[in-house]
């Protein structure tokens, strides 16, 4: 499967996004909780583009860990660390393919399925990447607000909703002040580089 310009456009949302490009470096330099971070922010990804090209389970985790592995001798090739979740989404596309085309073959039962499911889904792993891509750089800016901020945005999000009277009582805020500290942290954390630029993108 031929790498996919888009995948490599949609990549360049995330350049603005320091928290990548650092653990880039940082696992290049042989950091190990550097590269377990990129694991774990990134295997979603990995994982949803084999459940698109609707891979076996035994086949799903042979495809990761040949993704992951081929990561390793490549790392420190990666010209632009904040292109690594194109380059992870082209690779794993490839090695899904690969295992396709070995599903494929001549006689072989799923050989119309396979087809089907190789021509389906290009385009699903680009919507995959960029909501991972999202989320990522979520999780990066809500992680650089104050405290105060991460602390009133996750209670406003919890499920159940927590009631404002709580929310007061846990952080020592009145009630009528949770409204504006809400739109200022809200604000912070769409002034945040990788927001931004995802903002200006959908824009």
């Amino acid at each position: 499967m031929a790498a996919n310009p888009a995948l490599t456009q949609q990549a360049s949302h995330s350049r603005d996004d320091p928290v990548a490009t650092g653990l880039v470096t940082r696992a290049t330099d042989g950091d190990r909780q550097a590269w377990d971070a990129l694991i774990d922010r990134y295997a979603p990804l990995v994982w949803s583009i084999c459940r698109r090209h609707r891979l076996e389970a035994a086949d799903a985790q042979d495809a990761a860990q040949t993704v992951w592995l081929k990561l390793v001798d490549h790392l420190d090739k990666i010209r632009d660390p904040a292109a690594l979740p194109g380059w992870l989404a082209t690779t794993t596309q490839h090695e899904c393919g690969r295992i396709l085309r070995t599903v494929r073959r001549p006689g072989h039962a799923g050989h119309a399925l396979a087809e089907t499911i190789a021509n389906d889904h290009a385009q699903t792993a680009e919507q995959d990447l960029l909501a991972a891509e999202r989320h990522a750089a979520l999780r990066g800016a809500f992680g650089q607000l104050p405290p105060g901020c991460q602390q009133l945005l996750a209670l406003l999000i919890a499920d159940p909703p927590v009631p404002y009277a709580e929310i007061s009582a846990r952080l020592g805020i009145p009630v009528g002040s949770i409204g504006p500290t809400r739109r200022r942290c809200l604000d912070k954390l769409r002034r945040h580089p990788a927001i931004a630029a995802l903002i200006n993108a959908d824009t």
